[in-house]
This record gives C-alpha cells, structure tokens and sequence, in this order.
C-alpha cells in the first residue's frame, strides 16, 4: 500500500500589495499518495501556480501545515528545504529554464552536479535519459538549436535525473503548439510511469488534466474536486 506523499492542513498564502491583504490560496486541505497522477486546473491567477510553489519548496506558506512524506515544511531549516528540492522534487516549467551556454547533455546533468556526483556518473545517467527521450543525437547541440518541443524534453530529462519522488510540471505545454503538447504530455507519462514518482500537472488545458487519475480545480485560491 502506498503511503501519502503530499498532506496539506488549512494552508494559505497571502500577499501584502499597497497596504491591502490579497489571499493567492486560502485553506487549502490535500492528501496526494505516492506514484499518483493529478492535474490542477484554473484560470490565470487562480492560485495554482502559487500552490504548486508551495508544494515543491519554492515558496512558504503563510498559515496552515505542509508535509512531504514526514517532512513538516514549516519546521525545516533552509539547508533541509535546498535538499528535498534539490533530491527528492523535480521541476518542469513552462518557460524551459535551460542554461543557453550550456549543451543539452550539461543541462540535464546539472542537478547531478549540484549533488557532487562525478562527471562520469552524471554524464552517463544523462546520455541514458537522452536516450529514453529521443534526444541522444542533440546531446551536443545548445538550447537555441534545439525546436520547442525538444527543448521541453530535455527539461524533463533534467527534472527525472535524480529519480525524484515527486514532479511538478507549472503549464508544461504552454509555449507548445497542441500537437507537440499532446507528444510531451504522452512522453511524460510514460517516463513517469517507469520511475514511479508522482506527478502533478498545472495546466488551463482540460483535454491534458481528463487524462490524470485526479483532476481539481482552482478558483479564487479555493481548490476543489
């Protein structure tokens, strides 16, 4: 049986903008298990986004409690937060975030490095998830010579390759036309499938967020089944 992965209790964010209270999500409750597959769904502004930062480290919670695995995130030290982030969480965004003087093959190793794993190993765990992607040939190429789409799949080699728990993919299909999206969305799943880590999808896209095996909606900062 797996166990829960994710556990939310009342958590909120606000911000303070000219002097007012603005509530981004309010209250929000959550229990996502191991190896699950959820889409969240909202219009622009909806809350989804700042959801999803707080649920892979990136940003703190204003009240309520967070739990990765048996991690309370309101209780971690900043080193333990860079280490689940850096270990346990892969990211995937809709603006790729490849670093343009780098090639492919160093773009998807560089969480290994930060790791201090040896060239050789980091290398060799890259070229095997180019491969799975079908971008083994491109290893060499620089983000800019490379299409949209292949751009995308390298950000999803980079956000697997230190086999994390937990993925989080913030409108991976946003700067895709809709035939490419449905290939990365596809590609995603299957490579997920095979690491058995967890996936949630932010996206305003309902054809791609029917096919998770949960799918909520964001409004307002409320989520709701």
């Amino acid at each position: 049986m797996t166990n829960p992965l994710i556990i939310c209790h009342n958590v909120s964010k606000n911000y303070i903008v000219n002097n007012r209270t603005i509530a981004a999500i309010q209250n929000i409750t959550l229990k996502i298990m191991a190896q699950e597959y959820i889409a969240i769904v909202g219009q622009s502004g909806s809350g989804k986004s700042t959801l999803l930062h707080i649920l892979g480290c990136l940003d703190n919670a204003t009240s309520g409690e967070y739990f990765f695995g048996k991690q309370n995130i309101k209780k971690s030290s900043t080193e333990e937060l860079t280490k689940i982030r850096n270990k346990q969480i892969g990211f995937i965004f809709q603006k790729f975030y490849l670093l343009p003087y780098l090639n492919i093959l160093d773009n998807v190793a560089l969480p290994l490095l930060y790791q201090k794993i040896p060239i050789k190993i980091r290398q060799e765990k890259a070229k095997y998830l180019l491969n799975k992607i079908g971008l083994y040939d491109r290893k060499l190429h620089l983000p800019n010579q490379l299409s949209g789409g292949q751009q995308q799949r390298a950000v999803i080699a980079r956000a697997l390759i230190t086999n994390p728990h937990l993925v989080l993919a913030d409108e991976p299909t946003g700067n895709l036309d809709a035939k490419t999206g449905a290939k990365i969305i596809t590609l995603l799943e299957k490579i997920l499938v095979e690491h058995k880590s967890t996936l949630i999808v932010v996206t305003h896209e309902l054809a791609f967020a029917s096919r998770a095996s949960k799918m909520f909606s964001m409004q307002d900062g409320i989520l709701s089944l």
